[in-house]
């Protein structure tokens, strides 16, 4: 992503989440130039950008102002946004700023978890996010965009009990990301994700065609469905190219326990990991360097997400772009036809993922 657009996606989230106030003005492009380490023209883009979608208005010598929302008639109408993990997951951070830049822009109202304006201690937990929905019941919305929990033991029976719970309502649902129900199988609500299986077989066809003979991939015990899509992928990739190894192929564990990173016998039998997300990547590049195993020399690493820090760490970090953008756009408008006919058969609508090679496969050796 251009350092531009990754300005104006944090604006853009930061304007849905009412954080300008009652006078609604951005800071001055210095103090943007300041923020984001970048330089003015670099930071003019990101604000035509904003104007362009009808976000903001600049005034020479005043300095930029969010636009009050368009009177489209549908202001009262409002959809709810229910991501437990939005803070601890930067993809939802990218997509929840989209959906409220979209919401606004179109007319809609939106609430965020349990209030109108998201705040990181509000963000909804397993002990509160069946509490939340209730909220968003009785408060009578038209939708809700949800990203089921994961990690967590409870999870299954907390997302179902949200789903029942919209479903009695008669509150239509798009879900973002991931399913409730384990892969390949689907509930009954419209799902946006990227297309996780062709990412699997993109990055460990990127691998192998490198010269990897032996892949591992990384999850942690609890992961969502798509992590399983994934792992598919790249299962299908193996069986394509006759590469060997798909036995020992997934591993699940935590990246910080130096006896479960030893088992993987990175640099010995395996010569590349595929970790199911950018964050379990950084964790287990960090515990390779403890171990004395080097990136890209004796093992190959590659991630998913494309978060910002992917670049920032000790070896750049090879992975598969989330289109975070495209998923919002997509599921916002997965919503408004939802609303507009509810009888319409139910939807899996992917995106297209994108290869992002940096130093950590080893596509630079020479």
């Amino acid at each position: 992503m251009a350092k531009h657009e990754m300005i104006s996606r944090d604006l853009r989230g930061e304007i849905a989440a009412g954080r300008y106030g009652m006078s609604g003005q951005l800071p001055s492009e210095a103090q943007l130039v300041q923020r984001f380490g970048v330089s003015r023209p670099t930071v003019a883009r990101a604000l035509r950008d904003l104007q362009q979608e009808g976000l903001i208005r600049r005034k020479a010598g005043s300095g930029s102002f969010v636009l009050p929302v368009a009177n489209t008639g549908k202001a009262a109408t409002v959809m709810g946004l229910l991501v437990p993990e939005r803070g601890e997951t930067e993809i939802f951070e990218a997509i929840c700023g989209e959906l409220g830049a979209l919401a606004r822009t179109e007319g809609y109202g939106l609430l965020w978890g349990g209030s109108a304006v998201p705040h990181a201690d509000r963000d909804p937990t397993p002990e509160h996010a069946v509490q939340v929905c209730r909220e968003f019941v009785s408060k009578d919305v038209t939708g809700v965009f949800f990203a089921p929990l994961e990690m967590v033991s409870e999870a299954q029976a907390v997302n179902r009990r949200i789903l029942e719970l919209l479903r009695e309502a008669g509150i239509p649902v798009v879900l973002l990301d991931r399913d409730v129900l384990p892969f390949p199988n689907r509930s009954t609500c419209d799902l946006v994700s990227m297309d996780n299986f062709s990412a699997g077989y993109m990055i460990a066809e990127h691998l192998i065609r490198l010269g990897c003979e032996r892949l591992r991939f990384v999850s942690r015990p609890g992961s969502a469905p798509t992590v399983d899509a994934r792992l598919s992928g790249i299962r299908e990739a193996i069986r394509r190219y006759e590469a060997k190894g798909e036995k020992d192929l997934a591993r699940s564990g935590d990246p910080n326990d130096l006896k479960f990173v030893r088992s993987l016998q990175a640099g010995k039998s395996c010569d590349g990991i595929i970790c199911a997300n950018d964050f379990t990547a950084a964790e287990l590049l960090r515990s390779l360097i403890q171990l004395e195993v080097t990136v890209p020399a004796e093992v190959r690493l590659a991630g998913f997400d494309d978060v910002r820090f992917a670049t920032l760490l000790p070896v750049a970090l090879t992975t598969i772009h989330q289109p975070c953008r495209d998923i919002a756009e997509v599921a916002f408008r997965a919503m408004t036809e939802r609303i507009r006919e509810p009888t319409i058969p139910r939807r899996t609508l992917t995106v297209a993922p994108r290869l992002v090679v940096r130093e950590s496969c080893g596509a630079y050796l020479r």
